[in-house]
Order: structure tokens, then sequence, then C-alpha cells
């Protein structure tokens, strides 16, 4: 059996049925990686001796009504595992080998009988749009090992799309869950901010990020959404609002859905390939009963600039707590305190998040607060206008996740500012604290999938999942598997 074969409810009907135990998921998830984590590079620790041993518990038990009884899972390495290694895929922290606590959403997990095999790959402290700023190695994307997979959550998106794990959770703060679903080819939501707790997650930007599933198909996604979402009292951004059912709202019925479809997203920049890919998919909405109009979000042109000088700035205050003194690499070679500060950073952290740092520090410093980021925020709220003056008329933005598919490995580093542009469809969803899904709606004639992107309003995740499952079901995109390792 593969993991490729089976939806999360296929494998849970199979499991009640005593057709197969979660020893067989666990090793078939490890055979897996040890069939494909040589090309891909997905995971930057693995957490074998504990998932067999869960395993054995939860087969040993009679209680199989979990919501995700069993069901192997990959974990993103920003996102804390009490007594597993957290490293944010950075050297400062490659010692953080026992952390005390589990993030909020690993405890939900783990409450509903998740195994978890392991810990995956990013761009260092989910800065990166490509996981090439992993300072262990980069992850490779599965359709075509010598492109990028992907960034921030680049392993957790290639996990999910050679079959290592069943899903992975992820964290969005500009598009780093959404962009890499779009390059691997799977489903990834960034839901709305403050509906999933943060407590436990490595902060890059405190207002942007969000945790959030990636999955094989739309159900999938919803299924694990609905175990991580819900108010959390450690969280004091965390949203007290009723979550519903998600797989409830999965009738494949968009009869009458009003979709908005800005011309700034199928603009100069968009590849010919693209555009056609998100034309065709709104010919489907069409047949489907769903009507389509061009609208405009004026703001969104200011998005890139406006969201690194905010992400940026508040980088440089969350890592500030990075010194060497309270945990973390401490550099050897430090003659005094203000040195062991100085090189602790110097030696621990990569070039882009110091990049990050020394940018947003300039913006935040005096003299240039009032200039630039005090002048990004008023931005941000006409952007976040722009959503809610389109919501009161449509029900749903589509549009591409990202402007091309996957680049190839190398193609971008040396350009920060072309890589920075990569996410111009994305970061204006994080940037309005709006839901938004990317699902599989086509190939570039290289083979390398393509992003459908499905915007909703505050906390309206149901209408997101009913417009992405309909479309889902009346194609078969979501069905091809990449051909890594052999036969799937």
């Amino acid at each position: 059996m593969s993991l490729f074969d089976h939806s999360i409810k296929e494998i849970e009907a199979k499991l009640h049925n005593k057709e197969i135990t979660v020893s067989d998921l666990v090793d078939e998830s490890y055979k897996r990686i040890h069939e494909v984590e040589d090309e891909v590079h997905a995971f930057l620790t693995l957490d074998e001796e504990n998932a067999r041993r869960k395993a054995k518990e939860l087969d040993a038990t009679e209680d199989t009504e979990a919501k995700l009884f069993g069901i192997p899972a990959g974990i993103k390495d920003n996102i804390v595992t009490k007594g597993l290694r957290t490293t944010c895929a950075s050297q400062f922290l490659r010692n953080f080998d026992d952390p005390l606590y589990d993030a909020t959403v690993v405890e939900k997990l783990y409450a509903e009988k998740i195994v978890n095999i392991g810990k995956l790959n990013m761009d260092e402290f989910a800065m990166g749009s490509s996981n090439e700023n992993s300072s262990f190695t980069p992850t490779r994307n599965p359709w075509n090992t010598n492109h990028v997979p992907g960034g921030s959550s680049g392993g957790s998106a290639a996990a999910v799309a050679a079959g290592e794990v069943l899903f992975s959770l992820g964290s969005d703060t500009g598009g780093s869950i959404r962009q890499p679903a779009a390059f691997c080819g799977v489903v990834g939501l960034k839901p709305t901010y403050g509906l999933v707790s943060r407590f436990g997650l490595v902060a890059f930007a405190s207002s942007l990020d969000q945790i959030g599933p990636l999955t094989r198909s739309v159900e999938d996604n919803a299924r694990v959404l609905e175990v991580i979402a819900g108010h959390d009292k450690m969280d004091s951004t965390s949203a007290n609002v009723e979550i519903p059912s998600y797989t409830e709202a999965l009738t494949g019925d968009v009869k009458g859905l009003k979709i908005a479809v800005p011309k700034e997203y199928l603009a100069e920049g968009v590849n010919p390939e693209v555009k056609e890919a998100i034309l065709e998919a709104l010919k489907v909405y069409e047949s489907l009963g769903a009507t389509w109009e061009e609208v405009s979000l004026p703001h969104s042109k200011y998005a890139v600039a406006t969201y690194y000088l905010l992400s940026s700035s508040e980088a440089s205050a969350n890592l500030a707590r990075f010194d060497g003194v309270r945990y973390g690499v401490r550099s050897e070679n430090a003659e005094n305190m203000i040195d062991m500060f100085k090189k602790s950073r110097s030696e621990g952290f990569g070039e882009e998040v110091k990049r990050r740092i020394m940018l947003g520090t300039f913006a935040l410093s005096s003299g240039y607060y009032d200039a630039y980021y005090k002048k990004a925020q008023k931005v941000r709220k006409l952007i976040k206008n722009d959503f809610d003056k389109i919501f009161e008329d449509y029900d749903v933005v589509i549009g591409p996740t990202t402007p091309t598919p996957a680049f190839k490995v190398g193609e971008k580093m040396a350009d920060p500012l072309t890589m920075y542009a990569n996410d111009i469809l994305t970061i204006p969803v994080n940037l309005a604290g709006v839901p938004g899904i990317s699902i599989p709606c086509g190939f570039s004639p290289e083979g390398l999938p393509i992003g459908l992107q499905i915007i909703g309003k505050h906390f309206d995740e149901s209408t997101v999942y009913r417009a992405a499952h309909a479309y889902e079901q009346a194609t078969d995109h979501h069905t091809k598997r990449p051909q890594i390792g052999g036969a799937n």
C-alpha cells in the first residue's frame, strides 16, 4: 500500500476495519523517506523511535475515534516540539535539542492521535521563497529535483508531494504555505489571521505569521484545519470564534458563487502558461454555475514593498532574543560580552536573515520610522480596504498563486529583489489577514505544477474550501504524482 493511493478518510476507514495498522502506516512512511530523501531533503530531523513506539500504542487501543487517528505527519521546524530538536533551519539553533513544551497546534494534533514522523526543512527562520536559505541543505522539488520546492515551507510541501507523509504543517508569513504548495502540486491553506494559535511558532513577523496545513486533497486539508483551529488563551492574537465543520462545506455545489478576478493578478509578469491555466480554471467554474468578473486591487502593486518593510521590522525585534546568552549557539571566539553578542549573531545567522534584520532595524530607527514603517502600516490598511470593498459584492477572489512555475535551484539566489517579487500574488493576503488556499490547476510544458489561489473573507474558510473542492472534483490535476524514487 502506498500513501499516495489513499486520502485520510480512506485510511481512517481501513484502520477502523482492521485492514491495516498504524504500524503499517509508519512503516510505509519511513520506507518512502528512505527511498527518496537523498534526492528531496524534506526532513531535518526524523523521530523514528518515538513514532514506532506511538504506533504500537495506538495499535493496542480500541479507541480509534480520534479525527486523525494514526495518520503520519510532518511538522515544519519552526513549530516547537517537546523533546524533539527544533532548529528553524538555522545554525543558531542547531543545538536546540530538547524544547520544554509543544506548540498548541502540536498538542491538538497529538490529542487526535497523529504520529509525528519528524521535523521538516525550511528557509532559515522562515525567510525565503525557495528553501535555498536553509543553513543545513536545500530541499528539492519532487517533480524535478533541479527546481526549488518554494519556501519557506518547502520541506512541508515536498514531503507531502513525495508521499513521505499524508499531511504536514507549515507557516505562512507572505505566502510560505501557498507558494510551495503551488510549486509542488499540493493543497496549502493560509488561514485567517488569528484562527490558528501561534503559541509555539518561532516568530518571524508576529502580525503576519499563520500556521496552516498542506495536504494532497482539499478534504484532507479541511479535516486537519478542524483539528488545529480554535481559540487559545496562550496566544493574545487568537480569535475566539466558533469553528464550523469545514468538511460539511465540501458539497461540490458552487452554483451562484460570485468570483472576483483582479486584473493585477493576470498582468505583466505572469507567465503565459500560468495565465492560461487560470483562465481555464475559470471556465470550469462557469460550467459549475459560478460567475466571475474582473475587478481591481489598486494598492496591490505596493504590497511587496509594504510587506518587506513591515515583516523585516517585526523580524528585527523578534530575533533580538537570539543573542547567545539564554539559548542557541554562543560564539567561542568572543573576548567580552559585546563581542559575544556580535559574533554569536554574525556566526549564527545566515545572509538572508542578516539582510532582513538590517532592513528592519533601519526602518524602525529614529528619523526613518515615520518615513518607512509608519507609512507601510498606512498602505497595509489600504490593501485591506481593497479586499473589504471587493468582498461586499463577491464571495471569493481567484487568481494564480505564483506568477511562474518553480524556478531552477540557484537561478534567483544572487538577486534578492527578483526573489522577493515571486511572492507578489500571495503577500496581499497576509497583509489583509484574510484566508487563502492554493490548489493544483495544471502543469507547465516542462511538467511543473501550477497553483490556483482562492481568497476568502475573514473567517470564511468554509466558502474557500467549498470553491476549492468543487474545482478539484471537476478536474484531475490533484491526482497526478511525481515519479521521484521510481513508480509510486
